[in-house]
């Protein structure tokens, strides 16, 4: 029975009840996409929920602190209205009195303390010093204030309230490149002994790129023999590749301790072979060199395998046909072969900086004083000093970094050409 006819009047194929076939087509594609968008929608809303929506959440609180604004309200109202440089007045003690007995019945002005310390030191303990006393001011407020604490007479820890009042401020994007926000607006930046945060932006950067390079020289050899040797040979060599994946992080950077410290056995064997005396042992390890060493090994796969997937689609011909046409092997590899891995080095030395510039655990264990990264510093201020919005903003600008690799390597060689394996 044929389940479809045509109407000599419209030219059209319709179906046995009646319906056009161009429709039902569309329907029963409408039906597969909305079935493809089921079996998708619970992994995108597990990327949404894990990682999308929580880098967005950290990366405002780079630029959102509210906790002296909601804690503080009467304090924010006049601070808002205050020049930032003349002498604060009566109204202004009085309204923050107000606000730190609400705040010490609360139990919240250590929280205040600690959000105007991010912005002066020592404002922490001057906070909870005067709220465990506001309720026993009398006014006039300014003099009793000043009284309990002679720090507020100091006209910087007024300027620190009124810039940590605004709860939408570029202060913490500020504080990550060792600069200040004064209440004028300015950005000044910090004494000489306080800048710490572009000097390891700097060394992250210079560690990565050193590593991405270390780990070019030596993956570049080992995926040109896992693309051309006979696949038995090639197997147990990728074998040997993926082997450290099998291996906890922890325990690689914990023998790499044992290899390189003082009394390991690099050291050992330098002594053994001469090349150093017993007194005069090299130091490999709490230092950059150690970091670039383990994380070399760490991220070396990293880079193989992108190389590799694009090594195996070069055709062995390619260089046959060149060696035949008068090329040395040499001269073959370097314009025929080489340009060709291109994408494989793009995309093996994009993955390995990326990882690199966020790396922590190595760093912290092997790293030592001159081998830690910004990852670490984050790493702090997350856990330790609990100032999420400067580590927010550390990591909002290594996110950008990242971003801006991605652009320029799609300028240079191009996103669709990416191969990682």
């Amino acid at each position: 029975m044929n389940t479809v006819s045509k109407n000599t009047d419209n030219a059209a194929i319709v179906a046995a009840d009646g319906t056009p076939l161009k429709k039902k087509l569309a329907q029963a594609m409408f039906r597969s996409r909305l079935r493809a968008a089921g079996l998708v929608l619970p992994l995108f809303g597990f990327v949404l929920a894990s990682f999308v929506i929580p880098i967005f959440a950290l990366m405002w609180q780079g630029v959102y602190n509210d906790t002296f604004e909601r804690l503080m309200p009467e304090t924010t109202i006049q601070l808002a209205a205050w020049d930032g440089e003349s002498e604060p007045t009566e109204v202004m003690y009085a309204a923050l009195v107000a606000d730190l007995i609400v705040a010490r019945k609360d139990k919240t002005a250590g929280k205040v303390g600690s959000r105007v310390n991010q912005q002066l030191s020592g404002a922490r303990s001057l906070f909870t010093g005067t709220a465990r006393k506001a309720h026993k001011l009398k006014p006039p407020f300014k003099e009793s204030v000043i009284k309990t604490k002679s720090k507020w007479a100091d006209i910087e820890y007024w300027q620190a309230m009124k810039l940590t009042s605004d709860s939408l401020t570029p202060g913490f994007y500020a504080s990550s490149v060792d600069k200040t926000l004064t209440v004028t607006g300015d950005f000044v930046a910090v004494d000489e002994n306080r800048q710490i945060y572009v000097k390891l932006f700097i060394r992250t950067f210079l560690i990565s790129g050193s590593v991405m390079l270390m780990c070019l020289i030596l993956g570049y050899p080992v995926a040109y023999l896992l693309a051309t040797l006979p696949l038995k040979t090639s197997n147990f060599l990728m074998i040997m590749v993926l082997l450290p994946f099998w291996t906890s992080l922890l325990v690689r950077t914990t023998a790499w301790i044992a290899i390189l410290q003082s009394q390991g056995v690099i050291n050992d064997l330098l002594v053994w072979v001469g090349i150093a005396s017993d007194d005069g042992r090299f130091s490999l390890i709490y230092n950059m060199t150690g970091t670039i060493v383990a994380m070399t090994h760490i991220l070396l796969p990293f880079m193989i395998l992108p190389l590799y997937s694009v090594m195996k689609t070069i055709p062995p011909s390619y260089m046959r046909a060149a060696r035949s046409l008068g090329a040395t092997p040499t001269v073959a590899f370097i314009k025929i072969y080489m340009p060709q891995t291109i994408p494989g080095v793009g995309a093996g030395g994009l993955l390995v900086f990326i990882l690199a510039i966020g790396y922590y655990i190595t760093p912290a264990l092997v790293g030592g004083q001159d081998g830690q990264l910004i990852s670490n510093m984050i790493a702090y201020h997350m856990q330790k000093s609990l100032n999420w919005s400067l580590a927010a903003a550390l990591g909002g600008i290594l996110l950008g970094c990242v971003l801006l690799l991605y652009w320029a390597y799609d300028r240079v060689i191009g996103i669709d050409n990416m191969k990682l394996g």
